[in-house]
């Protein structure tokens, strides 16, 4: 999320009880998750062993829970629990907003745009040029989406992201990390029935040009989905993921978090991706595999009982 104006850093430890280490002038312009950092935001961190790669990122001012050495032109927010005072800057920079009726006054809408019955829209979002968005679709504040856009009936778009730290000494035991994020969809996308898409915590999910999604897929915060890909009936995709241009994922298709799957790859239904996955190539399986390849481990498998008969019985060979 990007501020409407800097804001210091020494405001920004007054306002969160934090010490202040490192260079005391800084400005911060925006928040961010440190996989999506740039230059003036701010990241938290609150385990030793991710330290170094937040110190380390491109985030300019940094939350963390124990005073240590400061990179050259950085600063640091020491304070004991880096995760609530996050979320008391985002709470504070992106206040829920309540709704008053079901299209918000501040909504931008484009031309030949159709608006069915039952759709709210909320807050600050956009809409582009001859779009259709059918009855009771729900679009949540700040989401923007672009032109030639069909979403069907039923579909959540911007919902907040799934993201909780466990926290055992809480009743609940689980903090919700707020989210500041968006949800991006570029021109010509078709989005199908009782979809969900979730907005990133603090950066966008983004549904690439001429992307296609069936009906009853979750794509989860942060992720990214490439251009003109084609996503069958109940996908559901893990949130930071990275889905490549020309995508194709058949129905049931499963996306873990925070793995990447290449340009132009197929995945065959009721598969499951697990980790990072080449581009160009045909899988299958849970964990998937080359899909060639698995099936021949299927027609190996099915011919079990025949060659242990020819084990067990060699008077059959």
């Amino acid at each position: 999320m990007r501020f409407e104006q800097a804001v210091s850093v020494q405001w920004l430890a007054e306002f969160t009880g934090a010490e202040l280490v490192g260079d005391t002038e800084q400005m911060a312009t925006g928040i961010n998750e440190i996989h999506k950092v740039i230059p003036g935001d701010i990241s938290f961190v609150d385990f030793e062993k991710y330290y170094n790669k937040c110190l380390l990122s491109a985030a300019t001012i940094i939350i963390i829970n124990k005073k240590v050495e400061c990179p050259q032109g950085k600063t640091l927010l020491v304070h004991p629990d880096p995760f609530s005072a996050y979320v008391k800057i985002v709470k504070h920079f992106r206040p829920f907003e309540p709704a008053n009726k079901m299209i918000s006054d501040t909504a931008i809408i484009g031309d030949d745009t159709h608006i069915q019955p039952g759709v709210f829209i909320g807050n600050h979002v956009q809409i582009g040029k001859n779009c259709l968005i059918h009855p009771n679709v729900t679009i949540y504040d700040h989401v923007i989406i672009g032109d030639n856009v069909i979403i069907h009936a039923g579909s959540v778009i911007g919902a907040d992201a799934f993201y909780f730290k466990r926290r055992k000494e809480l009743k609940s035991q689980y903090d919700k990390l707020e989210s500041c994020g968006r949800v991006i969809i570029e021109n010509d996308v078709e989005i199908g029935a009782c979809c969900t898409i979730d907005k990133g915590v603090s950066g966008d999910t983004i549904i690439g040009l001429g992307t296609k999604l069936d009906n009853h897929i979750h794509i989860g915060h942060g992720a990214v989905i490439g251009r003109n890909c084609l996503f069958a009936a109940q996908v559901g995709v893990g949130g930071k993921a990275i889905i490549q241009d020309e995508v194709i994922l058949w129905g049931q298709v499963g996306v873990s978090k925070d793995l990447t799957i290449g340009q132009g790859a197929i995945v065959y239904a009721q598969s499951g991706v697990a980790q990072s996955i080449e581009g160009g190539k045909v899988y299958f399986g849970s964990p998937v595999e080359d899909a060639r390849s698995k099936m021949r481990e299927f027609n190996w498998i099915k011919r079990i009982p025949e060659i242990w008969d020819k084990i067990t019985n060699p008077k059959n060979i």
